[in-house]
């Protein structure tokens, strides 16, 4: 197990096999993927193929981490970083069981990961793209500081653009 971050009560790691059935019950849900424009896996072998496929880590040296109680191992869902092939552009994703929302996590797994992408990778701008109707997501980006920069439309539906800058001055 190869752990990237650590908060208070959470820690960030990379994907392993064994997460294929969270990442799969995770898309499952129509809420948690409502405002995310992925569809659900067709099975638990889509979803090992997908952790497989997945080379942020070793193209970027980061990625989308599962993100999991420190108290009991708990797998609640997954936070991190990723590099758009084309703009090269770092934005900040994450996702979380329904039944974990509320607590924080991912406004705790986010700070953490925002701190590494300025701190550690040396990143001068993190953005955050969301659907305006994803009110919570948006809050997410709020309480990390992120900044409105414009709204927009992806994937053919209304979206703010948000974005954080690391001043080293």
């Amino acid at each position: 197990m190869k752990i990237i971050l650590q908060t208070e009560r959470l820690y960030l790691r990379e994907f392993e096999q064994a997460d294929a059935i969270y990442l799969f019950n995770l898309n499952n849900n129509t809420e948690v993927i409502k405002y995310t424009g992925n569809k659900p896996f067709k099975s638990i072998f889509e979803a090992e193929e997908f952790i497989s496929l997945y080379k942020d880590y070793k193209i970027n040296g980061f990625g989308r981490w599962a993100v999991c109680l420190k108290e009991t191992t708990k797998f609640i869902g997954w936070c991190g970083l990723k590099k758009d092939k084309n703009s090269g552009e770092v934005d900040l994703g994450f996702r979380f069981f329904q039944n974990e929302w509320g607590n924080g996590y991912a406004t705790e797994a986010s700070l953490a990961c925002i701190n590494y992408g300025f701190i550690h990778l040396k990143l001068v701008k993190i953005i955050g793209r969301v659907y305006v109707k994803n009110l919570a997501s948006i809050r997410v980006l709020k309480k990390c500081k992120f900044k409105v920069v414009k709204k927009f439309e992806y994937d053919n539906q209304p979206a703010v653009l948000f974005e954080i800058n690391y001043d080293r001055s």
